[in-house]
């Protein structure tokens, strides 16, 4: 999470509920940029990012989906000259930008993309979070120069299959060498009765610590066919709100 302050909200009566209490932890205006790398052999980066967006309207937060992997739309050709002009209200608490492409059109002389988050500050003015959806290299360019001095976590996901693993993987090594991220969060996306979803968390939290010096904070199973309306656990909902602070 990257964090940019805005005017204060006012203070509510005391917590009566988790979701409540979350909701007045998040209460101050302040805009917070999560990375969530894109693994396109999983295939459930859609329903990652809708049960975070739910999540975050529940603690009265607006969410930007910023969608900049391989697979997104092609940016409208307005928005590559003024990203607010690319930005889709898709409901009241969630915004859309096709981004496929645009960090790369923010690299300076050292190859950073990171000018890429003022501007989408600037596109997203009435936003509280921005998810940005990209693969892990650009992910490091955009967030690179601020790692050293955010709490800068990214939300990794995968199935429970080893296509979907070797990918996450690949991706953890080279957030772990070129960004120098070594903490992580994870969601496998699998069905309650999965017998390896365990075991692929396990396998790439190890294999992180040993070969790469990475850790794995903590990780989640999501079942990907839960109707989006599904009212979402506790455990999801303190993942979500760990990746704001």
């Amino acid at each position: 999470m990257i964090s940019t302050p805005r005017p204060a909200r006012p203070s509510g009566s005391p917590p009566t509920d988790q979701a409540h209490g979350l909701r007045q932890m998040f209460a101050a205006r302040v805009l917070r940029f999560i990375p969530v790398v894109v693994n396109p052999r999983a295939l459930c980066g859609g329903v990652v990012l809708e049960r975070l967006c739910a999540v975050y309207a529940g603690f009265g937060l607006h969410t930007l989906v910023v969608d900049a992997s391989q697979h997104a739309r092609a940016p409208s050709a307005l928005a590559e000259f003024d990203l607010s002009e690319g930005v889709e209200p898709l409901s009241h608490d969630v915004s859309y930008l096709a981004a496929r492409g645009l960090p790369l059109r923010h690299a300076d002389m050292r190859g950073s993309c990171a000018s890429f988050l003022n501007a989408l500050a600037d596109a997203a003015p009435k936003c509280d979070v921005v998810l940005v959806h990209a693969s892990a290299s650009e992910l490091v360019r955009v967030f690179g120069p601020h790692a050293q001095h955010a709490n800068l976590r990214p939300l990794v996901f995968t199935n429970d299959k080893p296509e979907g693993l070797t990918e996450a993987y690949g991706s953890v090594k080279l957030m772990s060498q070129r960004g120098h991220w070594l903490a992580y969060d994870l969601l496998v996306c699998a069905m309650p009765q999965s017998e390896m979803a365990d075991a692929v968390a396990e396998r790439l939290g190890r294999c992180s610590d040993q070969f790469l010096g990475a850790v794995q904070r903590d990780w989640l199973r999501i079942n990907p066919h839960e109707p989006s309306s599904h009212e979402p656990s506790p455990r999801f909902m303190e993942l979500a709100a760990g990746l704001l602070q």
